[in-house]
């Protein structure tokens, strides 16, 4: 009895310690992929590309959704001692969550992860989900080198897509096209950015364990009116990239531009949040309006290949990560 009531505390610990409310950044980016894949299989003129089986999808997404919770614990594990001034509440941090076999279970996971996507999906998906999983322990240590944490994270969840992409099925090189790669470009823009607006909340914490993050390269003052004015850069690159690059042929649907206005007005007002309280317990419940404006600005993008879904994954992200959040309403934890 008592062993079980240990397992029971050690999954709610783990659990908590994934932080589910994330799930969405590796998610929706890896949706992009898929949905990008089934475009070209129905539109695409030569019969490489066939569309992804339902049970396929529900493996693919089930990896996505989860990959963001399992490497967390590895972010816990390596950045404890950050934790401890930043987030001294978190399990791992408290001993409510046993370090050893925290990483123990995320490995395991992993490897079942890579087992599936090998003898299931396809075998060279497998390059960019070990390449992901190997940036997770690049960008603990990149984030105290300015801004060279942001640009590892945002490939580090750019790679979500080109996993997704490459294990919905049997494709050519079109991922390493100019196009493709510009989009992979704009997925890690988007992802990069998110993540520089985390680090106001860790600004004492990162400063005392000496991790120069841009923020606390930059400063308090200097730092607010860069969240600002970085909040245009989404779509200011979209603009430069499809008319003034014109590197997208695809077809702007009337429902993602009515999505794209609305994840624009979701990413300025996150910019206007940390220029207004850069500081103290609000900037922390900004997370959450942050992290929708990233979410649903991917979710517009998939609007692009398949109106109806990029609508449903924009109301669903917009609010189960509000939901989700409400789970973590400590500031410490």
């Amino acid at each position: 009895m008592l062993q079980l009531i240990r397992i029971k505390s050690f999954i709610k610990a783990y659990i908590k310690s994934m932080r589910l409310y994330y799930s969405f950044i590796t998610g929706i980016a890896g949706l992009i992929g898929i949905s990008y894949y089934q475009y070209l299989a129905y539109t695409a003129d030569n019969k490489i590309y066939q569309p992804t089986s339902f049970p396929e999808l529900l493996v693919i997404m089930v990896i996505l959704f989860f990959a963001w919770g399992i490497n967390q614990i590895y972010n816990d594990y390596l950045g404890i001692e950050e934790d401890r001034i930043n987030a001294p509440d978190r399990p791992m941090v408290t001993g409510e969550l046993n370090p050893g076999y925290a990483v123990l279970l995320s490995s395991f996971l992993m490897l079942s992860a890579i087992m599936i996507t090998w003898f299931y999906l396809e075998p060279f998906a497998v390059i960019p989900l070990i390449a992901g999983i190997a940036l997770n322990f690049i960008y603990e240590y990149a984030k105290g080198y300015g801004i060279w944490g942001n640009i590892v994270f945002g490939i580090m969840i750019s790679t979500c897509a080109v996993f997704s992409f490459m294990a919905a099925g049997k494709s050519d090189l079109s991922i390493l096209s100019f196009s493709s790669l510009l989009l992979i470009f704009y997925i890690s823009l988007l992802n990069g950015l998110m993540t520089l607006y985390t680090y106001f909340k860790d600004y004492e914490g990162d400063k005392l364990a000496g991790k120069k993050t841009l923020i606390v390269k930059l400063g308090i003052d200097q730092s607010q009116k860069l969240a600002l004015l970085i909040s245009f850069l989404p779509v200011v690159t979209f603009m430069i990239i499809f008319y003034g690059l014109e590197a997208w042929d695809y077809n702007l649907n009337s429902i993602f531009i009515e999505l794209g206005l609305l994840a624009t007005g979701l990413q300025l007002w996150t910019g206007f949040l940390y220029f207004q309280n850069p500081v103290g317990s609000r900037t922390y419940f900004s997370l959450s309006m942050n992290f929708r404006a990233c979410a649903c600005s991917e979710s517009a993008l998939i609007a692009i290949f398949n109106p109806a879904f990029g609508v449903i994954l924009f109301l669903m992200s917009y609010f189960f990560i509000g939901f989700l959040f409400n789970f973590h309403a400590n500031v410490k934890g």
